[in-house]
C-alpha cells in the first residue's frame, strides 16, 4: 500500500506540475466558432498599430477567433483586439512560441488551424525563422492563407517574414551603408521560398521601419541579391513605421496611415521593365552597382491616409492610384533617387504588340460608348488601364464595358481567364 501511495505521489509531482512549452493568454469565449473569412494580408511598419488597418484586418475574420503569435512578450494585444476597436470577435488568444517544442505542440497546432485570423507580433525575425520554420506553425499559417483563406497580419518582424523571400537577420540587423558596400556581407542573410507561401506576395521581399533609419539602400541590396542568385526579378514592399499596407483578395494593396497630419509612406519597388534590367555588379566583396541609366528600380510611393484611399495593384505591379513614381539606382555603393518620374512601360505600347489574341474580339474600336467583349473562354477579371499603365477600372465576369464617361485617348483592356493564369491584352481607342 505504501509503495502504491509513493508511486502515485511521484507520478502526480511529475505529471501534475509539468509545464507546457508555450505560454497562452486567453480573452473571450473558449468555445471554438467557425465564421466566414476573407483573404487578406495586413503589413505594418513596426511602430504603434494603425487602428483603421487593424479594423480592416479584424473585419476579414468574420468575428471569429483571433490568435496572436510571438516569441517574446505577453498579452498586450488581447484587450486591444477583443474590445478596443469596436469589432466584435469571439476570442483573442496570444501564444508565446519560443522553441521548436512549442511550435510543434498539438495545442498550438490546433489553435492556429482553428483560428479565423492570425496576427504576428514584432520581435526578432530570426526567432521566428529558428523556432517556426518547418514546424506545425508554418504549416498552419500556410493552411490558413491558402486553404481557409483567413487574414494574416504582422508588424515589424511579423511583417518581415511574410514574403516569399525575407531578411532573416540570422547574424544581426544590417545598415544600408554596410549592405551597399558588399551585397554578400555576412549580415545580408536572405531566405527564399522556404517559409510562408502567400500568392499575393510571390517573389516579394518586405522591409519595415523604413523611415527610421533609412533602409532604401539595404532593400535595394536585398532585391539585387535575389535577382543575382535566382536570375529572377523580385519585388519589394516597404512601410514607414506608422504605415500599414492591407492587401485584399483582388491583390489590391491599400495604404493606411496618418497623412496629411503625418508623413506616412509605403513603397512598392520593382526592377525596370526595360531590358537588360539585372544589376551590373553584384559581387562578393565589391560595392553594388545597379544603375541601368539611372532607372534600375521603379518605385511607387504612396502616402497612407485614415481611409486607405490610395492603392497599388500587386496583380501587375504597374498600376495604382494616389502615389508618385520614383527611380532608385546605385552606382559603386551609393544610392540615388529621381522623384516624380514616369511609370514603367510594362504594357504593350502599339497595336501590333497588343492585338495578338486572335480569339479575343473587342468592338467597336474606336469606341464612344459600349465596348463589346467576344471571347471563347470565360473571363475571371477584366481590367482597364490608361496609356500610362494606371488601373482605371476593374470588373468581374461581364460581356461589355461602358466607356461613355471616359476621356478620349488610348486604353488597354486586360482579361484574366478563369481556371488558369493566362491573360490577354488589347489596345482600344476611346473617341467621342
Amino acid at each position: 500500500m505504501k509503495v502504491a501511495i509513493i508511486y502515485f505521489l511521484i507520478c502526480f509531482s511529475i505529471c501534475g506540475f509539468a509545464q507546457t512549452p508555450y505560454t497562452s493568454y486567453f480573452t473571450g469565449d473558449v468555445n471554438d466558432v467557425t465564421t466566414s473569412t476573407q483573404y487578406g494580408i495586413c503589413l505594418m511598419g513596426g511602430a504603434t498599430e494603425d487602428d483603421n488597418a487593424m479594423t480592416w484586418f479584424l473585419n476579414k475574420s468574420g468575428g471569429g477567433d483571433i490568435v496572436v503569435i510571438r516569441a517574446t512578450g505577453s498579452n498586450g494585444y488581447n484587450s486591444y483586439l477583443f474590445s478596443g476597436l469596436g469589432v466584435t470577435v469571439n476570442s483573442v488568444e496570444t501564444i508565446v512560441i519560443n522553441s521548436l517544442a512549442a511550435a510543434n505542440d498539438p495545442y498550438v497546432r490546433q489553435q492556429l488551424r482553428n483560428a479565423e485570423a492570425v496576427f504576428i507580433a514584432g520581435g526578432d525575425q530570426y526567432d521566428y525563422v529558428s523556432y517556426w520554420k518547418n514546424t506545425a506553425v508554418d504549416s498552419a499559417l500556410n493552411y490558413l492563407i491558402n486553404v481557409k483563406h483567413c487574414p494574416i497580419g504582422g508588424t515589424s518582424a511579423g511583417m518581415a517574414i511574410q514574403g516569399q523571400a525575407y531578411f532573416s537577420a540570422a547574424v544581426s540587423s544590417i545598415t544600408s551603408a554596410t549592405a551597399l558596400a558588399n551585397p554578400y556581407s555576412a549580415g545580408v542573410t536572405i531566405g527564399n521560398n522556404d517559409f510562408l507561401h502567400n500568392p499575393s506576395l510571390n517573389r516579394v521581399i518586405t522591409d519595415t521601419h523604413f523611415d527610421s533609419p533609412d533602409r532604401r539602400g539595404r532593400l535595394s541590396v536585398f532585391l539585387a541579391r535575389l535577382f543575382q542568385d535566382s536570375t529572377q526579378a523580385f519585388y519589394g514592399i516597404a512601410c514607414d513605421e506608422y504605415t500599414a499596407v492591407c492587401i485584399d483578395e483582388f491583390w489590391v494593396a491599400r495604404v493606411f496611415g496618418g497623412f496629411p497630419t503625418y508623413d506616412d509612406n509605403a513603397y512598392f519597388i520593382r526592377a525596370n521593365c526595360m531590358l537588360p534590367n539585372n544589376p551590373e555588379n553584384c559581387s562578393v566583396g565589391q560595392p553594388l552597382t545597379w544603375n541601368r541609366n539611372n532607372t534600375a528600380l521603379k518605385v511607387y510611393q504612396i502616402k497612407g491616409d485614415v481611409n486607405g484611399n490610395n492603392f497599388f495593384s500587386l496583380d501587375d505591379w504597374t498600376s495604382g492610384s494616389g502615389g508618385t513614381w520614383q527611380n532608385w539606382y546605385v552606382i559603386n555603393g551609393a544610392i540615388s533617387y529621381s522623384l516624380n518620374t514616369s511609370a514603367p512601360s510594362c504594357l504593350p505600347t502599339s497595336m501590333d504588340e497588343a492585338n495578338h489574341n486572335t480569339d479575343l474580339l473587342l468592338y467597336p474600336n474606336p469606341v464612344s460608348s459600349i465596348l463589346n467583349i467576344s471571347l471563347n473562354e470565360i473571363p475571371k477579371k477584366i481590367k482597364v488601364y490608361n496609356s500610362t499603365g494606371i488601373l482605371v477600372a476593374q470588373e468581374k465576369t461581364i460581356q461589355e464595358l461602358d466607356f461613355r464617361n471616359y476621356a478620349n485617348g488610348m486604353y488597354f483592356v486586360k482579361i484574366e481567364l478563369d481556371g488558369n493564369s493566362e491573360t490577354k491584352v488589347q489596345k482600344i481607342i476611346v473617341k467621342h
